[in-house]
């Protein structure tokens, strides 16, 4: 693998906002999840859970409810009593109409998708009809005192289900009268305090499931207002439910952290009685559980402490394989980090600022593993703050440290950044160039003379950086054919001749920077490009997939590289394959020029393509481990993935010089000491 000079980077503050909510798409493959700071994220389950499109947040724009309508249209609704319609293709608020009635606790579409309802802060629920270009409000339901914090349409789409606090009532869609109205705490004695329904499911059977602050999930029959079951499952609040769509599976979040399953079972075996049995806890959470989701194959919880866990129904998994593996998803799949190599620069993002550090040094040296006392410490240059209430899209540092860009929703910011011993001054570039905004990707040549706009409908801006401080345009490279989505991965030679971008449609476009013009199309492959890069010395385009393929194109020859033909014949180690977490940065050592270095959240890997691939029957190890065998059996392991797993979570690395390398780790412990205290659950023996 070779020694390294490591920088061991501990100082990005970085805290993800907790999950709020998530949609899965009705017989879709993807998960919509809401975060509390109103940042909307796409996964793709097909593709191995990834983290395919993100809508960054809005200060002024929280997320209460999420749903999926007409096929592939998202919509959300919050706080600030607007519904939105996201456009998923260009990664925006499309658009967004007033519900008229305060700030929106619950959404919910019918099983057509036609139709919207809203629970609202007055008391009353809306209907709205989905159309072509938008949705149209249709009308008010019987309305009543008492916010609508959640709502259930029956299968049928006759009637909505809308609990509130202390209460239920079950609305007629035709004629928007109640038909039905229960109190969910009438058989407890002497209630002083509210009973909350947090969340609620409409079954087709005609049963209505409620869970609520007293810790119960209750089971109703509500043409009689009757209960039929109830299972306290916490002291706490339940707060979340969703139900699978054969209405025979349960899966309910508390704000212990705690997520329980629930399934409909017969009494004995044989017979045709039935009745709901709690059969799995699971506590894969520290704080609330604000939102769950039930796929065809998986339960889907997210909670206060920014994690997403995706637990297969092992029911539905034929043999032990990575289907069956457990997945946990804390940190975004994209880059919130930028190095400036010659300038020792970091650039960390955050929500509504950037932060500029410089890196500490040494003078001296030491043996594998051993910690150099530092000369010199390493140092909070600059603070950006953006104003008004967008969130920062994506950021870039250039590689002298000379510049620094960034875009939100509606903004484009370009700064120069003067170096003066060891002073910094930073300086807005003025009358910078109307483009196409926002801007999805920024990515600075090597030589730090020009600026790599992705932006919208595939299509990439070229500026050129003029001294002292200025910029203007050059050009716009768009795809043959024109592509809704936007580009979000860019990566630009070393030379400055070729740029290869990325776009949602998983379409890798490479140009021609020195005659503005198209060069190729990479083969479409079907699964997401989840990082790429252009090697220094050879032109060579690595490219990382979703489902942990890797690809070698060569530019100049257009076509797949011979050790890409290899890969792909013998195909990779089978623990390579079942990571589930994607790469996110590909870099190369100029000095070594078979070295391809790699990184996901949980391991970094130098891949030496002069050695020759491992098969399945080979010990995939890391490196620590590897040491610690004897040279003969070493020798035996002797392949090209020479694996790390010292540092994690691992949300950068890049390499600096030959010998010198900078890993930015983020623990998870060090987030989980920033987040509230959880609820305190009693413990036997303590």
């Amino acid at each position: 693998m070779g020694e390294f000079e490591v920088h061991r980077v501990r100082f990005f503050g970085l805290v993800p906002a907790g999950v709020r909510c998530l949609a899965c798409q009705p017989r879709g493959a993807r998960l919509a999840l809401a975060r509390t700071d109103g940042a909307v994220e796409i996964y793709n389950c097909s593709a191995n859970y990834f983290q395919e499109k993100v809508i960054p947040g809005h200060e002024a724009r929280s997320v209460e409810a999420l749903c999926w309508a007409a096929g592939e249209r998202l919509f959300g609704a919050g706080l600030s009593g607007d519904i939105t319609e996201y456009d998923l293709a260009g990664l925006r608020v499309a658009r967004s109409l007033p519900g008229s009635g305060g700030p929106i606790w619950s959404m919910a579409a019918n099983s057509s998708g036609t139709r919207l309802a809203v629970g609202c802060e007055d008391g009353s629920v809306k209907l709205f009809q989905v159309i072509p270009g938008g949705i149209q409000f249709e009308r008010n339901l019987d309305r009543r005192k008492g916010r609508i914090l959640c709502l259930s349409w029956h299968p049928s789409g006759t009637h909505i289900a809308a609990g509130s606090i202390d209460i239920f009532r079950v609305l007629d869609v035709s004629s928007g009268q109640t038909v039905q109205r229960v109190m969910v705490n009438y058989q407890v004695q002497k209630v002083k305090r509210e009973c909350v329904v947090w969340s609620i499911a409409f079954l087709s059977s005609g049963t209505v499931v409620t869970c609520d602050s007293f810790g119960r999930v209750q089971f109703w029959d509500w043409e009689r207002g009757t209960l039929l079951e109830s299972h306290t499952v916490s002291t706490s609040s339940v707060l979340s439910l969703a139900v699978s769509e054969k209405e025979d599976s349960i899966i309910v979040g508390t704000s212990t952290g705690a997520t329980y399953q629930f399934q409909l079972l017969p009494v004995k075996m044989g017979s045709l009685e039935k009745r709901w049995v709690r059969t799995k806890p699971f506590q894969h959470h520290t704080h609330d559980v604000r939102a769950v989701a039930h796929s065809s194959t998986a339960l889907i919880s997210g909670g206060l402490d920014a994690q997403l866990v995706i637990r297969p129904l092992m029911e539905k998994v034929q043999k032990k394989s990575y289907d069956a593996a457990l997945r946990k998803f804390t940190f975004p799949h994209r880059r919130l980090v930028s190095c400036a190599r010659k300038a020792r620069l970091l650039l960390f993002q955050f929500s509504q600022h950037l932060e500029l550090w410089r890196l500490g040094s040494t003078d001296e040296t030491g043996e594998d593993g051993e910690v150099l006392p530092l000369r010199r410490l390493p140092e909070h240059l600059v603070q950006l703050k953006s104003k008004g209430p967008e969130h920062i899209y994506c950021s870039c540092v250039s590689p002298c440290g000379s510049w620094v860009a960034y875009s939100t929703a509606s903004r484009f910011h370009l700064y120069r950044v003067q170096h003066k011993g060891d002073s910094v001054s930073i300086k807005k570039v003025p009358k910078v160039p109307k483009l196409l905004l926002p801007a999805y990707q920024l990515q600075f040549s090597a030589d730090s003379s020009s600026l790599f706009v992705a932006s919208a409908r595939g299509s990439v801006h070229v500026l050129q950086l003029l001294e002292p401080g200025g910029c203007k345009h050059l050009h716009t490279h768009r795809p043959p054919s024109e592509s809704p989505e936007a580009v979000y991965l860019l990566a630009v030679s070393a030379d400055g001749h070729w740029l290869a971008a990325a776009g949602g449609d998983w379409t890798i476009h490479v140009y021609n920077l020195k005659c503005s013009k198209h060069h190729c199309t990479v083969p479409t492959y079907s699964c997401a490009v989840t990082a790429l890069a252009i090697h220094p010395l050879t032109n060579n385009l690595v490219i990382a997939y979703s489902d942990q393929q890797l690809f070698e194109f060569s530019i100049p020859e257009k076509q797949y590289t011979a050790w890409s033909r290899t890969v792909q014949s013998c195909g990779l180690h089978t623990v390579w394959l079942e990571r589930d977490s994607p790469i996110t940065h590909i870099t190369f050592n100029p000095k070594n020029p078979s070295h391809i270095l790699l990184h996901d959240t949980y391991m970094f890997c130098v891949l030496d393509k002069s050695l020759p691939l491992p098969d399945n029957s080979a010990l995939l190890m890391n490196q620590s481990t590897l040491k610690q065998l004897p040279e003969t059996a070493r020798q035996r392991q002797l392949h090209a993935f020479k694996i790390c797993k010292k540092f994690q979570p691992l949300l950068f690395a890049d390499l600096l010089d030959e010998k010198c390398l900078v890993m930015v780790e983020r623990p998870i412990m060090d987030i989980k000491t920033q987040l509230p205290l959880p609820v305190q659950q009693k413990k036997f023996g303590t």
